[in-house]
């Protein structure tokens, strides 16, 4: 998919319509959008290592630190790929970009961190984003199985604010879900019931057929162990998300 830029044109469209031209047209929209030689995310890397090399460290360099950010360079990543060209582009000068960097990545550190205390809490590890499971949750997830053979049981982490939609383990016979609260702070809700606040040691029975959901507190990450009751005919059924206000209303 080619790439949309207009910052040549915005800056330099009267004084140099040729460059701004060949910076939004060519180096953008034809360049950058390359993506079967090199990935956005690869042309990032390249980018920000050429600039750091010149010491280019100007709001060109925080644009690319920016855009490297969204093509999916991580704060560790990010810190690593400065600390390596140190050595080989000067010292100073990867001083300079790490100053831009910790502002660019300054969210995603805080993020980082409260991950890392909450991981410091429980034993199991809090394993991969629940990606494949996204489009029934609010906010961010992680997934790490635990087993999958004779009892399906999988560690649940939920950044702070993020909850599952409403939904329902179906069954012909036995079936639904257990959860034993592991560590943070959440909550459950059965339909028709007021909402349970959760702490770790907490157990929580789900008969099959119940609507329900949970999820952490909007200021607390929350892991939960998740144990699929064997039966059968076992289905899962997802729902309509969590009302907002409803949710910001808990206390």
């Amino acid at each position: 998919m080619a790439i949309k830029q207009t910052a040549g044109r915005d800056s330099l469209g009267t004084f140099a319509p040729q460059f701004a031209q060949l910076n939004d047209d060519v180096l953008f929209g034809e360049v950058w959008s390359r993506e079967a030689q090199l990935s956005l995310r690869d042309r990032s890397l390249v980018t920000v290592v050429a600039l750091l090399a010149q010491g280019l460290v100007d709001a060109s360099f925080q644009y690319h630190l920016t855009t490297a950010k969204k093509n999916g360079i991580t704060r560790t990543e990010v810190a690593e790929i400065l600390t390596h060209a140190a050595f080989y582009v000067g010292w100073p000068k990867a001083w300079a970009a790490f100053r831009m960097a910790k502002d660019v990545w300054a969210e995603d550190g805080a993020a980082e961190d409260g991950k890392t205390l909450h991981q410091q809490e429980m034993v199991f590890p809090i394993g991969a984003p629940n990606d494949g499971f996204a489009a029934y949750f609010i906010g961010q997830s992680y997934l790490y199985p635990l087993s999958t053979h004779q009892v399906g049981v999988y560690n649940v982490t939920f950044e702070p604010g993020c909850r599952n939609n409403w939904h329902i383990h179906h069954a012909k016979s036995g079936g639904g879900q257990i959860l034993l609260c592991l560590a943070g702070r959440g909550y459950y809700q059965a339909e028709g019931q007021d909402a349970q606040a959760l702490s770790p040691g907490d157990v929580i029975n789900i008969p099959a057929g119940v609507k329900h959901w949970h999820g952490a507190a909007p200021e607390s990450w929350f892991s939960h162990l998740a144990i699929e009751v064997p039966g059968e005919g076992t289905q899962n059924e997802w729902c309509e998300p969590v009302d907002d206000a409803a949710y910001k209303s808990l206390k």
